[in-house]
């Protein structure tokens, strides 16, 4: 088999070529494996090229992906470098730029996969996204130069053809971060088996009138086949068991009475007391770019990051106060306690953050003036220690990135 695929495989003529061409073939070496030989429970689909990688280029997608075409309008970039977008890839040394337009117009890029999605089946992958500040290119209603900054989304679809938007599968929250933050999608198909994937940029839902606006795309993690029952934010797989009174890696005794199993609901963090109903009232005029503002009345349930109502009286001095002063753009970062997994500590903090943004925009704040970010269990204020110290560290903050 392997002879077979190395020769169809066409000569690669430089370092990216090589480098696609590589992907492609360990990409179907997977698929090809038996999931028993390869020591996986769970369904692997690789991206052919998942990085973007490619030559920086105007008008053209990265190797291995297909523009889908909707109009006589120019097709997705290979960034960076076109039209003043200058932000680093996150992974590589390219990425995927998308923009929607005025004219009712938008970017997208396909690609079939190396074995079809399944109806009725669970999956997931990973991908980072971005916005950037400066996106600068003629207005198709005003036919002036404009900087398409305003935040967009990405939506995936699933087909059968390289055109093909038979059913949508995921579409993220506005993309209003202008660094890179890792999104977690999850596919389930319901009408049918999909051989084909859709990445396409769109407008905030729902809206009156098209607008210009950017969304960079890099870094796509492999399609995982996952469990569609159990809930991936309350479980953490442990590699062994362990017998009753051995001693962790953290110096800690187990006192539970019967054996931990392999996959064991977690703890990520203690419960939270009562708080008050409102923070401090926030003074302009102690602050300016680079403070922080910590969020001390606002707390969530554990492994949840649903906004409790009892907080939201805090968060509305927050609103009020971005609401009094227009000029002030704001990024919410969620924290936890070093009790979770790295990747559950990421993913809920990050969960979190994005939960007291999107109840910000939903009080009236614009979305470009709120960004979010997950730290995780990087940045503790105090030893993870004691009980009280663990509930200090599980906590949203915000920093001022502008103000006048």
């Amino acid at each position: 088999m392997s002879f077979y695929v190395a020769r169809r495989l066409p000569i690669a003529s430089n370092k990216v070529e090589k480098m696609i061409l590589q992907q492609y073939f360990t990409a179907t070496l997977l698929v090809a494996l038996p999931l028993a030989a390869q020591g996986q429970k769970e369904l692997i689909i690789p991206f052919t090229n998942p990085s973007f990688e490619d030559i920086p280029k105007q008008g053209q997608p990265p190797s291995g992906w297909t523009t889908v075409n909707m109009s006589d309008e120019s097709p997705p970039d290979v960034q960076p470098g076109w039209f003043e977008v200058m932000l680093p890839a996150n992974h590589g040394s390219t990425y995927l730029g998308l923009v929607a337009r005025d004219n009712e117009t938008w970017e997208a890029v396909s690609q079939r996969l190396a074995r079809p999605l399944e109806a009725n089946q669970c999956y997931e992958f990973t991908a980072d996204l971005c916005r950037s500040e400066v996106h600068m290119s003629v207005s198709k209603s005003s036919n002036q130069m404009t900087n398409f900054k305003t935040p967009i989304k990405l939506r995936v679809w699933g087909g059968n053809g390289f055109s093909d938007r038979a059913e949508m599968l995921y579409e993220t929250p506005l993309v209003v971060n202008t660094r890179w933050l890792q999104h977690t999608i999850r596919l389930t198909p319901k009408k049918n088996n999909y051989t084909f994937l859709v990445l396409e940029a769109y407008y905030k839902t729902p809206t009156l009138f098209p607008y210009n606006g950017n969304l960079l795309v890099d870094n796509l993690s492999p399609i995982k086949q996952i469990p569609c029952n159990p809930d991936p934010m309350i479980a953490a797989k442990r590699p062994t068991p362990r017998p009753v009174g051995t001693l962790t890696a953290r110096g800690n005794t187990d006192t539970q009475r019967t054996r931990v199993p392999s996959v064991t609901p977690l703890r990520a963090e203690p419960p939270v007391a009562e708080a008050p109903k409102s923070e401090p009232k926030i003074e302009r005029r102690n602050l300016k770019q680079g403070t922080t503002i910590r969020l001390d009345k606002v707390y969530f349930d554990t492994n949840k990051h649903d906004i409790k109502s009892e907080c939201e009286g805090s968060l509305q001095e927050l609103a009020s106060f971005l609401t009094r002063n227009p000029d002030v753009v704001v990024e919410v970062g969620g924290h936890t306690n070093n009790r979770a997994a790295e990747a559950f500590a990421n993913k809920l903090s990050t969960e979190r953050a994005k939960s007291v943004a999107d109840w910000l925009v939903a009080q009236g704040v614009p979305t470009e003036r709120v960004q979010f970010k997950g730290y995780g269990k990087t940045m503790p204020i105090v030893p993870n220690d004691t009980e009280e110290n663990l509930k200090k560290n599980q906590r949203v903050e915000i920093k001022i990135l502008k103000i006048n």
